[in-house]
């Protein structure tokens, strides 16, 4: 795979045709003499040749070489120091460098992509894609006399994505210390302070400090606090809080003591600093590689328990969505204190692999949970839900899921292999019931994208537990249902489809009907061959118990019935 512009392969054509022609020579043309009525020649003609054709001197091959060899190189030297200046690792470039011909460079440049690909067996290359977005995003937000990407917050941005939280000064102005800054007030240039939750192979609650000293937008990445203070240097101006009740002097501020601490200490954090910022600025690790290798080896952990639901919704003739859902109970999940804050970490890894074993999907992200100190008893009693959809063409799969506690270590496994079903288009057909705790409708921007959201609604869903228990609801809370219906039939004579949906909730210990209701797709407005069906039941008459929905769509045209059912607790 090449990676030429058109402007560069122009460029070189029109070269090696200044090389090809040079050496043309004009030929004189025939004359006639019309007064002696023959004709005669000033020169004995010759057949005129095609200079693509012409051969060459070895001077003209060499030449012609040298000048195609140094386009070339243009092409890979912007492809090493811009396209992936800040994500290539020094092994990769050490490696490239030592490649032959553009031919194993191609196949590089291809290879290097494809490692970084999470779904490697699909056309597109979401990573590839982010890398380059981010570029176009840095560029146009972070420009201060160079591209955007090439600046400390460029880059931070391109490797790193987009921070949790930016806290912006813009202007600078009146500023007060943080105790650990010394406190006290003072004024300070431009600056921002990004907060990361969590960067992998760097850490948790990862604060970076950006500093315009000469206000022209130029932020500048520091690890001391203090190279924001526009006072810095002026005696007697913006002393900290130490500084004042005479505990340390300036002087002890400037040389790291700024809170009458000892200066080994201010000298740790330092270090610190230091290797926070080369972390940062080293190129991103592949995510989770030590899940992939727990999916690969087959290697199963139960250390770390946790529930997966999967559920399918047509797309087109040949294409499903398939949701995918992780729910993991907050007690499973080690929590640390930070600044009065409970917080804790999940990385997650899964793969979808064919029965032949090759890979259609995989997917990596990590799942942050803060719980405030003083709301921590009660929220460690619930649930934290992971959800990521995955299209899927029908057959016969295997999911392999990796949980790791990010704080305890521990790590979890689930496998099981599913079925994606194919919706033909002449039989009557449904998504899967969803019994949701939430179920509401997202703004026009947000239709098809965003978590648990399935076209214009966001759909929260209650997950099956792994022991075979089905979902829990409380009495006070709502069962929200969501299904679509495929393939109704319209009538040739109303042009309209024309079906019968009812909805019964039914004991499961009893078998008895507690609750029923019906509808038709009259009543549900201008409807085609498909439909979405969305209802909310409140809970609080049904006694404690398991039971069963049950959806039964009647088609009145085509003379298909369908009935899809799911189990719920009521606690």
């Amino acid at each position: 795979m090449r990676y030429f512009s058109t402007r560069t392969i122009a460029s070189g054509f029109f070269a090696i045709s200044l090389l090809m022609t040079s050496g043309a020579i004009a030929q004189a043309p025939a004359t006639q003499d019309h007064n002696k009525g023959a004709a005669t020649a000033t020169s004995a003609p010759e057949q005129e040749v095609d200079p693509l054709k012409r051969p060459l001197s070895e001077k003209q091959k060499r030449e012609q070489q040298k000048a195609l060899k140094q386009e070339l190189g243009k092409t890979y030297k912007v492809w090493l120091d811009q396209d992936v200046k800040w994500i290539i690792t020094g092994e990769e470039l050490q490696a490239f460098r030592q490649l032959s011909n553009d031919e194993e460079r191609d196949q590089f440049i291809e290879q290097f992509w494809l490692r970084r690909d999470p779904t490697p067996d699909t056309v597109e290359n979401e990573f590839k894609e982010e890398h380059y977005r981010r570029i176009a995003y840095a560029n146009e937000h972070f420009a201060s006399g160079i591209q955007g990407w090439r600046t400390d917050r460029g880059r931070t941005y391109v490797v790193w994505g987009p921070p949790d939280e930016i806290e912006s000064h813009p202007s600078g102005g009146t500023y007060n210390r943080t105790i650990e800054e010394g406190g006290g007030t003072t004024s300070t240039y431009p600056f921002e302070r990004w907060r990361y939750r969590y960067l992998d192979g760097v850490g948790q609650e990862v604060n970076i400090e950006f500093v315009d000293t000469c206000g022209c937008n130029d932020y500048r990445m520091t690890i001391d606090d203090q190279e924001k203070d526009a006072l810095k240097w002026i005696p007697g101006a913006g002393p900290t809080t130490y500084e004042e009740m005479g505990m340390v002097t300036r002087s002890d501020r400037l040389m790291g003591n700024r809170n009458g601490r000892d200066r080994i200490t201010n000298t740790s954090r330092m270090f610190d600093r230091l290797n926070i910022m080369a972390k940062l600025n080293a190129p991103p690790p592949v995510k989770f590689k030590d899940l992939e290798e727990v999916v690969t080896s087959k290697i199963t952990y139960n250390l770390m328990p946790f529930d997966v639901r999967t559920d399918f919704v047509r797309v087109t003739g040949d294409t499903v969505l398939v949701p995918v859902t992780v729910q993991m109970k907050n007690k499973d999940i080690t929590f640390v204190n930070k600044d009065g804050v409970q917080r804790g970490a999940v990385n997650i890894f899964g793969r979808v692999t064919t029965l032949t074993g090759r890979i259609a999907q995989t997917f990596e992200d990590t799942v942050a949970r803060d719980i405030p100190e003083g709301l921590f008893e009660r929220d460690v009693q619930f649930s934290s839900i992971y959800w990521k959809a995955l299209p899927l063409r029908p057959g016969r799969y295997r999911i392999d899921i990796v949980l790791k506690d990010v704080h305890g270590d521990r790590k979890g496994t689930w496998s099981k292999g599913i079925y994606v079903p194919e919706y033909s288009e002449d039989k009557l057909a449904s998504s899967t019931l969803i019994l949701a705790d939430l179920m509401e409708r997202v703004s026009a921007k947000s239709v098809g994208a965003g978590n648990f959201v399935i076209g214009n609604t966001k759909v929260r869903p209650r997950v099956d537990a792994a022991d075979g228990k089905p979902a829990a609801f409380k009495k006070d809370q709502k069962l929200n249902i969501w299904m679509q219906v495929y393939n109704l039939s319209v009538d040739e004579q109303t042009k309209k489809p024309s079906a019968n949906i009812e909805y019964e909730v039914v004991n499961a210990q009893t078998n008895k009907s507690v609750f029923k209701m019906a509808e038709t797709t009259d009543q549900l407005g201008n409807v085609g061959e498909q439909v979405t069906l969305e209802k909310t039941v409140a809970l609080n008459n049904l006694d404690p118990g398991l039971y069963r929905l049950i959806v039964k769509i009647n088609d009145n045209v085509s003379k298909q019935t369908i009935n899809p059912s799911a189990r719920f607790q009521v606690e």
